[in-house]
């Protein structure tokens, strides 16, 4: 458990977060396709080749949804009476899948990698993630902060089962995808942002002590071309057994798929 006290304006720092390795691996994979793209296209020209055995003309290259951008709203269910969330929840999930077409079909199946954020936002309440000597999670009415906020990160595998309409190419038509993801718990704290002294201040609370460090998570994918809706609901609880609190989580937005 880390507490910091960091003013708004001066000297900051960026650390090299999960999401920076997951950047960096991400452009090592894209570096990777494009030069296997580039063998397997030596010595055409254009968009096909042929064949030499019927010269039918075989796309050399289609989009299958390697890359998923999403952003969307949290929801928690199973809050304490009187206790609820406020504002915008910001999701957050950026994912690498690689996908396996089923031959002759519609279908496929993707897996992959990915990296999911979490901000979920209070009203003059507080949870004690940051009290060292309790053993139970309890909401707090506590007016100090202006803003106040839980966020979670976790490192993902994302798995998904694929119906598109035009097999060869993701970009186009209707598509729906059900799948789940597995996740690991890499980061999670409280922040508050207040005045002191006529100041803006933040504190930070970092502790993963009350949160469970797995997640199992059910989801959905419905669109038209690049665009789609999503949804998953988390199969297991946002926080250990016997913590007081049994939260689980939902968030719904919007898909940029491509690639």
């Amino acid at each position: 458990m880390k507490r910091k006290y960091l003013p708004s304006l001066g000297h900051f720092c960026i650390p090299f977060s999960p999401i920076g390795y997951f950047c960096l691996l991400s452009l090592i994979c894209c570096l990777g396709l494009s030069q296997a793209h580039a063998q397997a296209t030596e010595g055409y020209s254009g968009s096909v080749k042929a064949s030499h055995e019927n010269m039918s003309a075989i796309p050399v290259s289609y989009s299958r949804d390697f890359l998923l951008l999403q952003l969307g709203h949290d929801v928690w269910s199973g809050l304490p009476a009187g206790v609820s969330t406020r504002g915008w929840n910001r999701d957050f999930n950026i994912a690498l899948l690689y996908d396996f077409p089923f031959q002759q079909s519609h279908f496929s199946f993707a897996l992959g990698l990915g990296v999911s954020t979490s901000n979920v936002f209070f009203k003059n309440l507080t949870l004690n993630i940051a009290d060292s000597t309790s053993s139970q999670l309890n909401f707090t009415q506590d007016s100090k902060y202006s803003k106040y906020k839980i966020a979670t990160t976790y490192l993902e595998i994302p798995l998904e089962f694929r119906y598109r309409q035009f097999e060869r190419n993701a970009n186009k038509g209707f598509k729906f995808a059900l799948g789940a993801k597995l996740g690991l718990n890499t980061d999670a704290h409280a922040k508050g942002k207040r005045l002191v002294a006529g100041f803006p201040e933040v504190e930070k609370f970092k502790t993963r002590r009350f949160f469970n460090p797995y997640r199992v998570a059910a989801t959905a994918r419905i669109g038209w071309g690049n665009f789609n809706l999503y949804g998953s609901y988390s199969l297991t609880p946002l926080f250990r057994q016997n913590s007081g609190l049994n939260v689980h989580t939902y968030s719904i937005g919007v898909c940029l798929s491509g690639l």
